[in-house]
């Protein structure tokens, strides 16, 4: 692969999620019609971008916790992929943190990994998935205990 514009940014979950969705309601608002085939395969990206990303922690994040987030990460040596990977995938085990800083090993202590894990936990909301699951799974336990 090959750098086309080493000055374009990335972008984190978030923002790209934020982005669509601002789109999707401009979109609504001028009530523009879906007659181009390459409007519609726009269209199918969008959802199909939209539906994934509103199961991901990126749905629940907002410019606050994201501002958090990189003042908390300012004492780790992370380099910004780094830190953006973090901000996506909201790592909950040293394995996905030693998968996703590269070196991990000769750059983070065990206390440093953990402390990190604490801190993700700490400032970045969690999956709403698993968080939905939870609830659901408390239920069935509950109504298994009470058969």
């Amino acid at each position: 692969m090959e750098v086309q514009n080493a000055h374009t940014a990335m972008l984190s979950n978030y923002e790209v999620f934020k982005l669509l969705t601002d789109l999707k309601e401009q979109r609504k608002e001028s009530g523009r019609n879906k007659n181009s085939v390459g409007q519609q395969n726009l269209n199918t990206i969008m959802y199909e971008t939209l539906k994934y990303l509103s199961k991901m922690p990126c749905s629940r994040q907002s410019p606050e916790i994201v501002k958090e987030f990189l003042t908390t990460m300012m004492h780790h040596k992370l380099t910004k992929a780094e830190k953006l990977q973090l901000l996506n995938h909201r790592p909950q085990s040293a394995v996905e943190i030693q998968l996703m800083v590269e070196e991990s090993e000769e750059r983070l202590s065990e206390e440093q990994i953990e402390e990190l894990i604490q801190t993700l936990a700490d400032v970045l909301p969690g999956d709403p998935e698993a968080e939905n699951a939870a609830p659901a799974d408390m239920e069935m336990n509950e109504a298994a205990e009470q058969s």
